[in-house]
C-alpha cells in the first residue's frame, strides 16, 4: 500500500534511511561511485529536506519510497529507493506510477539517474520517460536526465 509519509518525524525518517542507504549503495554499486549525496543524508538532513514523501508499505514495512518537489506545474523526482530485500516486486514501478496518477495539473515530470544504472533507466523509459541529457556530477561520473511530458 502506498501512502504519505511525514519525513519531519524523526521515527518515519528513520525507517526511511533504514530503506535509503541500502538502496543507494546498490546503486553506488551499479555506477562505481560511493559519492552519492543520499549516501550521506541522516535522520535530521531527511526531516529538513523540502521533499513530499510517500511509502510503499509491505504488511506494515517500509518497503520502498518515493519524494518529490513539485514547483510550476513541474514533478521534480529527488528520490526512488527500495530495499534490496523488495527488488524485483514492481515496488520502484508503483511508485513512480503513482506520483504520475495522483495530480492532474502537472505539465512535465523530471527524474535523474546514474548513467551506468541500468535497472532504474529501463524503469523510467518503460513508464513513457525520455532521456534528455547527461550531466557529469565527478570526475567520470554521468547522470543521465529523463523527463516526461503529461498527458
Amino acid at each position: 500500500m502506498i501512502q504519505p509519509i511525514d519525513i519531519k518525524d524523526p521515527a518515519i525518517a528513520q525507517q526511511v534511511l533504514e530503506v535509503q542507504i541500502p538502496s543507494y549503495q546498490v546503486e553506488a554499486e551499479l555506477i562505481g561511485f560511493f559519492g552519492i549525496p543520499q549516501l550521506r543524508d541522516t535522520t535530521r538532513s531527511l526531516m529538513n529536506c523540502p521533499e513530499d514523501f510517500y511509502g510503499y508499505f509491505i504488511e506494515g514495512n517500509l518497503a520502498g519510497a518515493i519524494s518529490f518537489v513539485k514547483k510550476d506545474g513541474v514533478v521534480d523526482i529527488h528520490r526512488l529507493i527500495v530495499h534490496p530485500d523488495y527488488f524485483r516486486r514492481g515496488i520502484g514501478r508503483s511508485l513512480v506510477q503513482y506520483v504520475l496518477d495522483f495530480d492532474k495539473d502537472i505539465k512535465k515530470y523530471i527524474v535523474s539517474t546514474g548513467a551506468k544504472n541500468i535497472p532504474a533507466k529501463n524503469l523510467y523509459k518503460k513508464l513513457g520517460f525520455v532521456e534528455i541529457g547527461e550531466q557529469e556530477v565527478a570526475p567520470g561520473v554521468l547522470i543521465t536526465q529523463f523527463e516526461k511530458m503529461a498527458v
